[in-house]
């Protein structure tokens, strides 16, 4: 394993992506929403932003619900992945609380009623290849409309998944289906074409498996952010850091140089996750992924320093310190998180 890699130009290019920069401009509903005027319950924290989704404790379950919108750019030149895209989002969404998801509306607006009908249709198909309700949604088709698109989702979890989970010292594990292969010139990693929707279905169960097991603390789907700007969002609900180690990630055989890792760490797949846990359960929770034909490694360890540090051979560099710099905003480190920190206890 070489490490040609130069790391303080890979982290410069990483943090200044389009997509990095459009997950800080959540900090803009942050500060609207941010600021309890009164101590808040458990229940009411898991509600709140920060998470995959929200989760609304419900007796002994929690109903799940999130929203994705897709890039209009993107609904415009491929209208029926667009379509897919938006359900599978959000059913990763649901999975990385520990839940099942359960049913989708939808909401979109064209001019074209051809490529309206492709959008539907993907969203369909993914439907079905999940095993979810379509339970209807809003359609507009006017001359003039803009193109946009978006889907909101249902869930329930029994013992839920949660970045509020969080602590130092725990396992920092990433999951990536990589029988699958990249989409176009993009950045999309996909593994679900010509997947039966049976095996779909099998690799979505071992979340909630394992957060029924209570082998996991808390989980976060890879999302356009890549990997360091998802890890982000998994650390910053409790102000943790972390320290991991590039050459531990999961990736395929190919991906070794500057050029290659630059787009790996972009990857936004259709199955991926990273996940804390403790040490002792490291060895059945990289077992149930491998049955399933999933690899998961483990990549590092979360710290209290609230630096996220990663290692690429010999050479160390600090990619984001969320002291000095918020990354979304929902953090809630400010608040007594003490009920939330025994293990085993969510």
């Amino acid at each position: 394993m070489n490490d040609s890699v130069d790391l303080p130009t890979l982290l410069n290019v990483l943090r200044n992506t389009p997509a990095m920069r459009s997950k800080q401009a959540i900090q803009q509903p942050a500060r609207a929403l941010g600021g309890a005027a009164r101590p808040l319950t458990r229940a009411e924290l898991y509600a709140l932003p920060g998470d995959d989704t929200a989760a609304i404790a419900c007796g002994d379950h929690f109903q799940l619900l999130a929203i994705e919108g897709m890039l209009p750019g993107f609904v415009n030149a491929a209208p029926w992945f667009a379509g897919w895209s938006a359900v599978m989002a959000n059913v990763s969404d649901i999975t990385a609380m520990g839940g099942r998801a359960t049913a989708v509306v939808n909401a979109y607006w064209h001019h074209d009623d051809a490529a309206a009908q492709e959008i539907l249709a993907g969203i369909v198909a993914a439907c079905h290849a999940y095993g979810l309700m379509l339970a209807g949604g809003h359609t507009s088709l006017a001359e003039h409309n803009p193109t946009a698109l978006a889907v909101a989702i249902t869930g329930i979890a029994s013992k839920l998944l949660s970045t509020l989970h969080v602590r130092p010292g725990q396992v920092i594990a990433m999951a990536v289906d990589l029988e699958g292969g990249w989409h176009a010139d993009s950045t999309y990693w996909k593994a679900f074409e010509g997947v039966p929707a049976g095996r779909l279905r099998s690799k979505l169960e071992v979340l909630p498996r394992l957060a029924e097991a209570q082998l996991l603390h808390a989980a976060k789907d890879i999302s356009n952010a890549g990997v360091l700007g998802s890890l982000l969002m998994l650390l910053e609900t409790t102000g943790c850091g972390a320290e991991i180690d590039l050459q531990q990630m999961p990736r395929p055989v190919d991906v070794w140089d500057d050029s290659d890792l630059t787009r790996w760490l972009q990857v936004f797949p259709s199955y991926g996750f990273l996940m804390t846990l403790e040490e002792a359960d490291w060895t059945n929770v990289q077992a149930a992924f491998a049955f399933e034909g999933v690899r998961c490694e483990r990549i590092g360890q979360v710290t209290d320093s609230a630096e996220l540090s990663v290692q690429h051979g010999l050479q160390r560099h600090t990619f984001w310190n969320l002291k000095e710099q918020p990354f979304t905003g929902f953090g809630y480190s400010h608040l007594d998180l003490s009920p939330l920190s025994a293990h085993k206890e969510h």
